[in-house]
């Protein structure tokens, strides 16, 4: 539990840092853009393997429950994740999804996290997709007040129709089934689907 925590603090204090403007513009003129971006980069892939160590230690020793989620949202937390993927990639694609959820990579992010609180009632879920929930909407919050603040310059980008939502979803659904068949189990351990070994 200990290297998961600290891999929280690392990976999205590293993250909440970027929202404090004037603290990291005044790094990035110490450091440089290409310096600043290389130790962000670092102490975030370090988060990554913190967690990942941390989070696979804690389910070897064995949960801590906290809670039992009903079958049901398991199921929820199954379309859920679907639609958390498909923004994911909406972020990338200019479209009305993006149009309509503004910040899809925050959007995706929450709804990844709390798809996963309802469905894991054990201590290290709570933690770790409860931090990850915690962390977007603190960023989507600040993302919001930033742009009230300065507005962007120029004019908004017109979305592109329902072709980049159809590759969002194509996209996004295909990913999805990969990861709920094969990647979630190899990567980390825990069948998602039913009838799963």
């Amino acid at each position: 539990m200990t290297l998961l925590i600290l891999g929280l603090i690392l990976f999205l204090g590293t993250h909440a840092f970027t929202m404090a403007r004037g603290p990291r513009s005044n790094l990035v003129a110490r450091l440089g853009e290409g310096p600043y971006k290389g130790l962000y980069t670092l102490l975030s892939l370090a988060g990554v393997v913190l967690i990942s160590i941390g989070y696979g230690r804690y389910r070897a020793a064995g949960y801590v429950p906290v809670w039992d989620p009903p079958v049901w949202t398991r199921h929820l937390s199954l379309l859920l994740v679907w639609f958390a993927f498909v923004a994911f990639v909406a972020a990338y694609l200019p479209g009305r999804i993006k149009s309509t959820l503004k910040h899809p990579m925050l959007a995706g992010v929450k709804i990844w996290a709390f798809a996963h609180l309802i469905a894991n009632g054990d201590l290290g879920s709570i933690i770790l997709f409860g931090s990850f929930l915690a962390w977007a909407v603190a960023a989507r919050i600040s993302v919001k007040r930033r742009d009230e603040v300065v507005p962007h310059g120029g004019p908004a980008e017109p979305p592109r129709g329902l072709r980049n939502d159809a590759f969002a979803i194509a996209i996004g659904t295909v990913v999805y089934i990969a990861f709920a068949v094969w990647l979630h189990p190899w990567l980390i351990g825990v069948a998602v689907l039913p009838g799963q070994a």
